[in-house]
């Protein structure tokens, strides 16, 4: 493979990206939101949510629109596609994992310059993390949005019986605005019809598009490997053939309507400039009045903050899961991001105060890791002189003694967590997970807690040697464990933690790397 495309140009090289610096709140500090927006939710898992969302992304695109996706939930492969089809990095919107105003301050920032906002649900429209609640649904990003929702339903095998469906979601909670109806999987142009005036006369909503039952056009399984192809365009010919099969069968004038909401405005809080180093506020340079003064403030006065600390991004076709938030968090108290590609070959960078290695795909890509020395000493030697470092789910596995493949090869990787990862055949951890901190963290103390979520393939089993203290405390629907791994400033675990439900966690991050950096210069 070349290093052109381990590299992943584009989706997974961050050019899509944005900082925490590109944007300028409206007068009072609030962010203001004109774009359209809906929900695509589904009945149920496996109904064909992603598929029906990439193609409304695609066929709105192909008119011209800018198109801002979202997913509900955690996942980090839904927005993957999403970034893919519509060139504007997709986010998560999880009501669970963070503070409702700080979902509408990441909805509002995101999509504030786009003409429509299309959020993907996750599971079930009401299926979250409370079976009696809301909470963590996309019922409930819906909500706290004030989006109009189009409901996915899967019409194999039915008729009539398909308004019952509907209409049961519309009665769980009144308070949900379902605003249409797209008919998946049936089986003709007739099917959908009797469909279509069963589900407008019992519910009296509109039902806009349907797409037809065809073994050809299926979105791709989710297979870790193919998610690595979506940045060398293998996949565009699928999209484009879902925006024509949308195009065709949906009435898109109907969904732009349904989408027409009125604006929707969130605070500025926690992107603007910081402060690393105590007290929480900015320094005097980059500072903006916008944070505590009137509608009065100057938008322009928004600026970013001086680099304080360089922190090294791995990100590649094998580390490539993070949370955008998570790196504009750290760009707001100071940090410079430098990405690098560890499957490339590229060694640590010179000079900076920090490292992040994130989720991915390394046992994709074993057998390349395994074999470049010199990259894999140069991130051992900085994380072994002090180098500040988070390593999750991926980067973790990345920093074992080896990596297993299902069928029992052996790769070693950095040897810096002692113990191996073995690859599974079925998910071997899904799931939510609140994290407790121990001591010797510096990103979360003992007193200290985040919200997350895990999802991997793979166990580790510890050397019968390992004495390396565990990095968090997890608790999650099977409940507590200890999880992950220190090792001197390294902090390294399975879970995914998402930054903006604890801010202050990159404010401690870039402390310690301004430590760092005073001790390597010998100053302290």
């Amino acid at each position: 493979m070349a290093a052109e495309q381990e590299k992943e140009p584009g989706i997974l090289s961050g050019t899509a990206e944005t900082s925490a610096a590109d944007f300028v709140p409206e007068a009072g500090g609030l962010i203001v939101s004109r774009a359209k927006r809906l929900v695509i939710a589904g009945t149920g898992s496996g109904v064909g949510k992603t598929t029906v969302t990439i193609g409304v992304m695609a066929a709105l695109k192909a008119r011209g629109l800018s198109v801002q996706g979202f997913k509900c939930g955690p996942d980090y492969i839904d927005p993957t596609y999403h970034t893919a089809v519509t060139g504007r990095l997709s986010r998560n919107l999880d009501s669970w994992m963070l503070p409702a105003d700080t979902v509408r301050e990441i909805y509002c920032r995101a999509s504030r310059d786009a003409d429509i906002a299309v959020i993907e649900g996750v599971m079930g429209f009401y299926d979250g993390k409370n079976p009696k609640t809301n909470e963590g649904s996309s019922a409930e990003i819906s909500l706290l949005l004030d989006c109009p929702v189009i409901l996915v339903v899967n019409c194999k095998s039915m008729a009539r019986s398909a308004a019952a469906i509907v209409k049961g979601f519309q009665l769980l909670d009144p308070r949900v605005r379902i605003a249409g109806v797209f008919a998946n999987l049936v089986g003709s142009e007739g099917h959908y019809r009797i469909v279509r005036d069963a589900i407008e006369q019992e519910c009296g909503v509109p039902v806009i598009g349907y797409m037809l039952r065809d073994e050809n056009l299926a979105m791709p399984e989710r297979h870790l490997g193919l998610v690595p192809s979506i940045g060398r365009g293998e996949l565009s010919p699928f999209f484009s053939q879902l925006a024509e099969r949308i195009s065709a069968h949906t009435d898109l004038e109907r969904l732009l309507q349904a989408a027409d909401t009125e604006p929707l405005e969130a605070s500025a809080r926690i992107f603007l400039p910081q402060e690393a180093d105590g007290g929480g506020t900015a320094p005097e340079a980059s500072r903006s009045p916008l944070a505590g003064a009137g509608a009065d403030a100057a938008p322009e006065t928004v600026r970013p903050p001086e680099p304080r600390v360089r922190i090294a991004v791995a990100k590649d076709a094998a580390f490539h899961f993070y949370y955008p938030e998570n790196l504009e968090l750290l760009q707001a108290y100071g940090a410079e991001l430098v990405y690098f590609s560890p499957l490339a070959g590229e060694k640590l960078p010179a000079g900076v105060d920090g490292l992040y290695l994130g989720g991915g795909f390394p046992e994709e890509f074993a057998e390349r890791l395994a074999e470049l020395q010199e990259m894999k000493q140069s991130i051992a030697e900085g994380i072994g002189s002090g180098l500040p470092t988070l390593a999750e789910c991926g980067g973790y596995m990345f920093l074992t003694d080896a990596i297993v493949d299902t069928s029992g090869r052996q790769y070693p990787m950095l040897g810096l967590v002692p113990g191996k990862v073995t690859m599974q055949t079925k998910l071997a951890a899904l799931g939510y997970r609140e994290a407790t901190g121990t001591e010797g963290n510096f990103l979360l103390g003992p007193g200290d807690t985040a919200r997350g979520h895990e999802f991997h393939y793979s166990v580790f089993e510890p050397a019968a040697s390992a004495t390396l203290p565990p990095a968090y405390k997890t608790k999650g629907m099977r409940g507590s464990k200890e999880e992950g791994a220190l090792n001197g400033s390294l902090v390294s675990g399975y879970t995914h933690l998402h930054f903006a439900s604890n801010p202050d966690m990159p404010r401690r991050w870039i402390e310690k790397c301004l430590l760092f950096r005073k001790m390597r210069d010998g100053l302290v």
